[in-house]
């Protein structure tokens, strides 16, 4: 299920960010790399989750500063 107000790509980029932040959070306190762990050390599962990782990131910096395409013409219900 979205988070309110969210579509579904904007969903899904927001769980890729947290995915990657988990990551990088056990690879910092634990020495841990979780996508290897589960998929092998750089396999092709593991480029492609790293990837979209990557490609999340950006389009997260992205909409600091434009915001999603699906938000723009709706306006708030609570004014």
């Amino acid at each position: 299920m979205a988070a309110r107000g969210a579509c579904r790509v904007c969903t899904l980029v927001g769980v890729l960010v947290g995915v990657g932040a988990l990551n990088w959070g056990l690879y910092g306190w634990l020495q841990l790399d979780l996508v290897a762990k589960l998929l092998g050390p750089m396999t092709f599962g593991a480029k492609i989750v790293y990837g979209l990782i990557g490609l999340a990131g950006v389009v997260k910096l992205i909409s600091l500063v434009k915001a999603c395409p699906c938000q723009c013409g709706e306006k708030s219900a609570k004014t």
